[in-house]
């Protein structure tokens, strides 16, 4: 197979890059330029985007950022940084294997200690395919709803009886659910979120301190602030009221396609009163009138209980990987040490 010789560019011109937002149909609200400029001022990052010109006037952008203050031979560049989502590339013409390789012969050649990408879950397959040795590939998998035919189709035919049910249940019950782009609901959401927290170290067997230092580190409430504040009307609060009581909560991002970004529920205030299913039916309909595609749940590792709530609303499984390129073992000695922290306290994932 001929090879492919791409012109690169860095950063990427934002006038392509929000042409391509718009003309992709895979494209991501994590991969828009609006939510990358939030990455890079939230998280004190640096725009070292990428766009690739091939000789036939097709164009693939690859939202890239890199660490600020220190030379490139000892930060790290990501599309997209750990708690910010999935990059990977922008294309409205199809991605041929050809292209695939020059894009990863070109991330190879980049001069950072570290280079990693986690692309779009449906175009796992066509990364995998063109994987070159010396790029690391971490397994991952995620979920994600195929909107095709509107909602009263994903509601008769991808809803699972028993989620029609939960729902029927929240609205018998007068379960109320607010949706807010202001930012009006940031604060309920993170209490929530917190709650979480305090859930998930009980079922991890893992201190309190060391689960809400991880998750604070990764989620500060001023972070919520400022994507309510810098997205506006793309970014959507969902909270699930019980009785006057925060229920449930998601975070949903949404352009051509949308990420379900967060979620949080106190169990004790939504037991058995279909508030997590209810949230989640409201949000989905909200993204099929808005003429949205597909509908990622986000990531599901490991756990078969997440999976099978997903599934639940029709979702399908996406396996798929992350990539690393590394001029020195990170992401063996970062397994590593995790694994011995982890047998030291007996954490469960």
């Amino acid at each position: 197979m001929q090879k492919t010789t791409l012109k690169v560019t860095s950063p990427a011109p934002r006038n392509v890059w929000e042409s391509l937002s718009k003309t992709d149909p895979e494209a991501l609200p994590y991969q828009s330029a609006a939510w990358f400029d939030c990455v890079c001022k939230i998280g004190n990052y640096e725009n070292v985007s990428r766009l690739y010109s091939a000789p036939d006037g097709r164009q693939f952008l690859m939202p890239l950022v890199r660490r600020r203050g220190l030379p490139d031979i000892l930060t790290s560049a990501a599309s997209l940084p750990s708690g910010w989502g999935m990059g990977g590339l922008l294309a409205s013409d199809p991605i041929l294997k050809k292209d695939m390789d020059a894009i990863f012969a070109d991330l190879l050649r980049l001069p950072f200690l570290r280079t990693s990408v986690r692309p779009n879950p449906r175009r796992g397959e066509l990364w995998a395919a063109s994987k070159p040795e010396g790029m690391i590939a971490v397994p991952r998998v995620a979920h994600v709803l195929d909107l095709e035919g509107g909602f009263g189709k994903v509601w008769s035919e991808r809803f699972k009886r028993k989620t029609r049910t939960a729902v029927r249940k929240a609205e018998r019950l007068g379960v109320v659910v607010e949706r807010d782009t202001t930012g009006r609901l940031v604060p309920v959401f993170y209490e929530l979120l917190l709650r979480s927290f305090d859930r998930w170290a009980k079922q991890q067997n893992e201190p309190r301190f060391l689960t809400h230092l991880r998750g604070q580190r990764r989620d500060p409430l001023h972070k919520f602030q400022a994507l309510a504040e810098q997205l506006g009307d793309t970014c959507h609060i969902w909270v699930a009221w019980v009785n006057g009581q925060p229920a449930a909560t998601i975070l949903v991002l949404q352009g051509g396609n949308v990420n379900d970004s967060r979620g949080a529920i106190d169990k004790a205030i939504a037991a058995r009163t279909g508030a997590n299913e209810l949230i989640q039916k409201l949000a989905i309909e909200d993204a099929c009138h808005a003429g949205c595609n597909y509908y990622h749940m986000g990531e599901s590792g490991t756990s078969t209980s997440l999976a099978h709530y997903k599934e639940r609303f029709g979702s399908l499984s996406y396996a798929y990987a992350e990539y690393y390129s590394e001029r020195f073992p990170i992401t063996m000695i970062d397994a590593g040490l995790r694994k011995v922290v982890k047998k030291v306290i007996n954490f469960k994932d």
